[in-house]
């Protein structure tokens, strides 16, 4: 990236300057943040970043490829954010720094062909578009099912591709027939008495890819005594425009998933996946400045829950029996879900109460396990560096079973099974789990 005076500028329009001066360089940051802990490089600490964005901003350092670099290998677990005594929000000088370098690389034409090419596809194409999300997913179940995966295999073809992305192809779950998923009604009444009124977010990877895993949500929710609604109109969250510093298309989608929820009479707004809750919470920063949106955007995000913590407090364990078979199960924080939605205890609670298994607390549980969205696939050396000192935590644990809330961690984990765990390990989201232990099959 070529330095030059209007990206200063820009950063300096766009970042929070009095954000940046809350940062006392105190240290009490640097324990919690994987990239420094396994570097001990002080530009790899949120603290030594936000010093980058400030002398930026200052003049003192010109916004270079390395600026850029530091800023992009960050993962984005935010959990320098519980432990920082001034409370400094490191998540919104982050996005507002990506988001004021790729609108100046793309005003200057600084971005390259190829480059330009996957944003358009994966951001305006994909996931600003549910239908088209939908028809690719659909795709990846014909190459599946038809056969294409096998003889892909066999002839080696994915050897031409990329290691971490032939690895995270191993490892990607069956996609479900799309009539299945069109099936699915719009409005769950609750089983029993009802004892609250939600809509549930359904996401689009989580909708698509990770299906399954939102039917067993409705299901446990409707045994909670929810009657749920599911909005159509509903879009992606965002996370991923957000965290990629393409903003103008995380505030579209933020947009029309306000207009989905907010007419609705509902007590809370269900999410299962942590990174998605988390960017949820999230819509009213990205629309702080728009006078239009503003009020509601904070009444939409006001409503915000993970269905664990929703379990919890409409009585689920009142209602319902937990069993397993015996087995050690130990619990991967979702950073998203831990550190912006403050939602490490509920999935514990659920998990001890299973009758016929054993919880195990994990070492560093609270530390990222390297996914990070799509962070695994852009910087796979340190995302990789990172699972495997997870999988030792992992496997101190001795637990056959790894509990996850986030479908990235989810996969990260399996990853982490497949690279360095046991043949009796499996990682399983904790909807799916708490599914199986309602209805034993």
């Amino acid at each position: 990236m070529k330095h030059t005076p209007e990206l200063a500028s820009r950063m300096a329009k766009t970042l929070d300057y009095e954000e940046m001066l809350g940062c006392m360089r105190c240290g009490f940051c640097l324990p919690t943040c994987p990239t420094y802990i396994r570097s001990k490089d002080e530009s790899a600490s949120p603290r030594g970043r936000i010093a980058i964005m400030k002398g930026v901003v200052d003049g003192l350092i010109e916004p270079d490829d390395g600026v850029e670099k530091t800023l992009n290998e960050c993962l984005g677990c935010l959990a320098c954010e519980p432990a920082c005594p001034a409370g400094v929000r490191y998540s919104v000088l982050l996005e507002d720094a990506r988001a004021a370098i790729t609108a100046h690389k793309r005003a200057t034409g600084q971005m390259d062909v190829r480059e330009r090419v996957i944003r358009k596809v994966v951001f305006d194409g994909l996931f600003l578009n549910k239908s088209k999300m939908q028809t690719a997913t659909s795709f990846l179940r014909f190459y599946q099912q038809s056969g294409a995966q096998t003889l892909t295999r066999k002839l080696r073809i994915l050897d031409w591709f990329p290691d971490q992305l032939q690895k995270m192809e191993a490892i990607l779950p069956a996609v479900p027939a799309r009539t299945e998923r069109v099936r699915r009604p719009d409005r769950v009444r609750a089983t029993g008495t009802t004892t609250a009124r939600v809509a549930f977010f359904s996401g689009c990877l989580m909708d698509t890819m990770f299906y399954e895993t939102n039917a067993n949500t409705i299901k446990l929710l409707q045994a909670a005594g929810c009657d749920i609604v599911i909005p159509e109109s509903q879009q992606c969250c965002g996370a991923l425009h957000g965290h990629a510093g393409e903003q103008p298309g995380a505030v579209v989608l933020a947009k029309r998933n306000i207009e989905a929820f907010e007419s609705l009479d509902v007590d809370f707004v269900i999410t299962n996946a942590g990174g998605c809750g988390a960017f949820l919470l999230g819509y009213d920063h990205l629309l702080h400045d728009d006078p239009a949106w503003k009020d509601r955007a904070e009444r939409f995000t006001a409503k915000i829950k993970d269905f664990a913590q929703v379990l919890i407090e409409v009585g689920f364990l009142d209602r319902v029996t937990l069993t397993l078979p015996d087995q050690l199960i130990t619990y991967q924080d979702s950073c998203h879900l831990r550190n912006v939605q403050k939602g490490a205890l509920a999935p514990r609670v659920l998990l001890q109460a299973i009758r016929g298994t054993t919880f195990v607390e994990q070492q560093h549980a609270d530390h990222c396990c390297g996914s990070a969205g799509v962070y695994n696939l852009l910087q796979p050396r340190i995302a990789n560096d990172i699972l495997e000192m997870k999988m030792g935590h992992v496997r101190d644990t001795a637990a056959q079973t790894i509990v996850t809330s986030n479908p990235g961690c989810h996969l990260q984990m399996q990853l982490g099974i497949q690279e360095h765990g046991t043949p009796s390990m499996r990682a399983v989201h904790l909807a799916d789990l708490l599914a199986e232990a309602m209805d034993p099959r």
